[in-house]
This record gives C-alpha cells, structure tokens and sequence, in this order.
C-alpha cells in the first residue's frame, strides 16, 4: 500500500534558552550512551551465554569452557570489524576530501559541536535518499550517504541528516546498532543452507532475530537523535523537511536489503509486510515530524 505522506508547516525561527537546553542535551547524552553500554554488554553475555549453552549440552563442562572462550574471541573481533562489514553490506566507499569538500566540512563542524571525533565519510550507490552511522562510538565511527541523498537533498536538510547521524555516534547507538544489524541479518542468512527447508527455517529465526532487534533497540533512539540533531543544525525543520523527502521518495524508488538492516537507515524504507514488519523499529515519520515542529518555539508560519 502507498504510503501516507506527512505534511508540516514550516516555522520562522528557532529560539530557546541555549544554556539550559545545552545542559539538558549533555545529561540526556549521558545517560543515553550509559544506556546503550549496558546494552551492549548484556549483548556479549547473552552471545557467550547461548554458546555455553550449546557446548555444555553437547560436551559438558570441558566443552562449555571451550565454547565460551570462542564466544569471546567472536565479540572481540566483531567489535573491531562490525562496522566494516556494515559498509561492505552497502557497497559503501570512503568519499576522499577532495570529491566532497562541502560534505566533510560540514560533517567535521557537527561533530565538533557534538563533541565527538569527525566520523570517516563514506558514499554508497541507491537512488534513494538514506544514511547510516556505524563504527564504536564517539571516537571511532563512519557516516555513508547514498547518491540519492547527495544529488536529492538540499545542504539544511543534507546538513539536518548527517546531524542525525552524528547523534546516534554521540549516544553510543552505533556500537550497538551495528552488532544487533550484523546478527540478525546473519540469522537470516543462515537460513539460506537449508535449502528446501528456507522457508520453515525462516518461519522459526525470523521472529528469534526480530525479538533480539526490538529487546535492544527501542523506538525512543530515534526521537532523542531527533532532539540532538535539532540542536546542533540550531534548527528542527531541516530534519523535519527531510524525513518528508525520505517519505516521499520511497513510494517512487525501489531499495533492496536485508529487512534486518532497518535500524541503521534514518527511517523504514521497507513496506511494512511480511518479514519486514517484524524488524520496524522507528517510530512513524509523522510523530517524529510532529515532534521536531514542536521544538520551535516561536510557532510562526514561513
């Protein structure tokens, strides 16, 4: 079914107290990346958990010790190559300065106000407009951007996506995205071997892999990166305007993935039907639309 697109009006100017809302973004952050650190650990232990499991039902205890300690080698290399293979599941390619000279300087003057390194700058071949984040967190991390999103965007709302994104690195979301995104999509793939038996395979991990996504990764993510976002462009309807764009264009363009890669796109740009409804985790644009309108305190129309 098409989807409904989101309508919004457009406010002169954005003002509010600076100290006090800068104040209040950096304990929200705080506790934000806290949150996604223990997260992350409970990750690592319910991995290790789940293969002590199986070595000890299988071997007992010697078995168990040397299951565990493969399960740690696993999360140990997955958190230093994750983020990689994210990019390479997008075709992404670094974008040297010199292609995109007003893309990094934009991304370097965001993460300077989001206190967080300057993220490594990718681009990936889809005619729709998206981004992603990825990496370890505020001191190693990537950005990609579609083509789509470079030739669609106008720079505020260009400038507004790539905040976005900034502020998942800033809350930590990233590390933890990135790992959820990678095992759910290889539960997935998994199913591939069974040959015949695809389908029935899929009917049990599907959902398995599905509940592990939404467990970890709440709705709520999105509206807090929203807010930074807002804040570090000094405005929210750039962010609001694109996220009508991403709306609009996905009724017109066609986008290939892994239904277990929704959390990492801006929004769904999967229809909401069969595997892919399991993986929605964000929230719907017009609620987050509505939502960015709002912080504008002025409340006057363009």
């Amino acid at each position: 079914m098409p989807r409904r697109t989101t309508t919004g009006r457009r406010a002169g100017c954005w003002t509010t107290t600076a100290g006090a809302a800068n104040r209040k973004n950096r304990r929200g952050a705080a506790l934000i990346a806290a949150r996604n650190i223990i997260k992350a650990w409970l990750l690592l232990f319910g991995i290790c958990g789940v293969l002590a499991f199986i070595g000890w039902a299988i071997g007992g205890l010697r078995l168990l010790s040397i299951f565990v300690f493969c399960a740690l080698l696993l999360v140990v290399g997955a958190y230093w190559t994750f983020d990689r293979a994210v990019l390479g599941m997008v075709h992404a390619r670094e974008l040297p300065i010199a292609e995109a000279p007003l893309l990094h300087s934009t991304v370097e003057r965001l993460a300077a106000r989001a206190g967080v390194l300057k993220p490594k700058l990718y681009l990936f071949p889809a005619g729709m407009p998206l981004t992603l984040a990825t990496g370890r967190g505020p001191t190693y991390s990537a950005v990609a951007v579609s083509s789509g999103c470079v030739a669609a965007c106008p720079p505020a709302e260009l400038e507004a996506v790539l905040a976005h994104e900034i502020a998942h690195v800033k809350h930590r979301d990233v590390a933890l995205q990135t790992s959820v995104v990678v095992l759910a999509a290889s539960l997935i793939e998994v199913t591939r071997v069974g040959g015949w038996l695809q389908r029935p395979l899929l009917f049990v991990v599907g959902p398995v892999a599905a509940a592990c996504t939404h467990l970890l990764l709440s709705p709520k993510r999105e509206f807090e990166a929203d807010r930074l976002a807002a804040a570090l462009c000094e405005s929210p309807h750039g962010l609001a305007d694109a996220l009508i764009r991403f709306e609009q264009a996905a009724e017109l363009v066609a986008f290939e993935a892994s239904p277990a890669t929704e959390p990492l796109w801006p929004f769904n740009p999967f229809l909401e039907e069969g595997l892919a409804a399991l993986f929605v985790t964000h929230p719907s644009i017009a609620a987050r639309v509505q939502r960015l309108r709002a912080l504008d305190t002025t409340k006057e129309a363009a």
